[in-house]
């Protein structure tokens, strides 16, 4: 199978053996943050799967497969994040998101268990530079 990139990055134009082309519609979004290493048991407290959180915002405003790893790396604890967003308006589903106001109280509990990259707020985008369906 052939890959040709679009213009978006969002969007992707597959062609299958038989010449078919497809949309594929899906953002998908790797992103990494430092942990607090006193606050990692609190963290997988939190994210355990028994604990509800905000999981059905993320499905309510199309955010799909969303999985948190950790990794230590020369003694410091990172998460990794992904998800993938399969709604019309990126934008609008996270403007939304944030708003939402047991989101807002989630980020006031995780917040303070992470440390940003230099130079970040919060969460750092990464760049996707491999991709296999």
């Amino acid at each position: 199978m052939k890959t040709k990139r679009a213009s978006s990055s969002r969007h992707r134009t597959t062609r299958r053996p038989a010449g078919n082309y497809i949309r594929d519609s899906v953002k998908r979004v790797g992103m990494v943050i430092q942990l607090r290493p006193e606050k990692l048991e609190e963290y997988k407290r939190l994210h355990a799967d028994s604990h509800p959180g905000v999981r059905d915002l993320l499905v309510k405003y199309h955010l799909r497969n969303f999985s948190i790893f950790l990794q230590q790396i020369d003694g410091k604890w990172y998460e990794f994040g992904y998800y993938e967003c399969t709604g019309k308006d990126f934008d609008a589903d996270m403007a939304k998101l944030a708003a939402e106001p047991r989101n807002k109280q989630w980020l006031k509990i995780c917040d303070p268990l992470q440390m940003p990259l230099p130079g970040a707020k919060g969460w750092t985008t990464m760049e996707r530079v491999y991709f296999n369906e």
